[in-house]
């Protein structure tokens, strides 16, 4: 009972921060090469950056599966896949959680696309997204549009998850030229 009240207290204060700003200091900007990465999904499927080359990419890292504001953002990039894929983009969700929490909130909420398990941080902190709140550190909620070439066309810092996919429905069409 005290392990699962500090587990949830930990996923309380993780989501209530994601957006407050504490995070390592930004090194990416637009137009520099997105990091690398290889990930497993939901199902340990790896993914790589370069899987995706040719193709417009959204990597949108967030805090914690099944918390209000995350499940909020997932079935938002649900309901507009779509309208994504009309748009020639994939979609990757990242957070620190594993591959088996992943899977659950993947399978309770019929998200299309893949949820990528970076428990370590590494590729979160490389994105610049890396939250650290005493002895708690997560995913900061922010999105980056990779162009087909592997660069980096659009960051997000903050994230309203009621309306960012607007945002980079809108952002995609303007930079495809559409």
């Amino acid at each position: 009972m005290t392990r699962r009240l500090f587990t949830s207290l930990i996923s309380l204060t993780a989501a209530l921060f994601a957006g407050s700003g504490m995070t390592a200091s930004p090194s990416l900007a637009v137009g520099d090469p997105a990091p690398a990465f290889t990930l497993p999904d939901q199902r340990s499927e790896p993914h790589s950056l370069s899987d995706y080359r040719g193709q417009w990419l959204v990597l949108y890292f967030y805090p914690k599966d099944d918390t209000p504001g995350c499940t909020t953002e997932a079935c938002s990039f649900r309901d507009n896949i779509n309208r994504l894929i009309a748009q020639d983009a994939a979609v990757l969700g990242v957070s620190m959680d594993t591959v088996e929490s992943h899977a659950d909130f993947a399978d309770e909420h019929e998200l299309p696309f893949p949820l990528l398990a970076d428990p370590e941080g590494e590729v979160v902190e490389r994105y610049g997204a890396l939250s650290d709140f005493l002895v708690v550190t997560f995913a900061k909620r922010q999105t980056f549009i990779i162009d087909p070439e592997g660069n980096i066309a659009r960051i997000y810092r903050k994230v309203d998850p009621d309306e960012h996919v607007k945002d980079v429905l809108d952002d995609l069409r303007a930079l495809r030229g559409n």
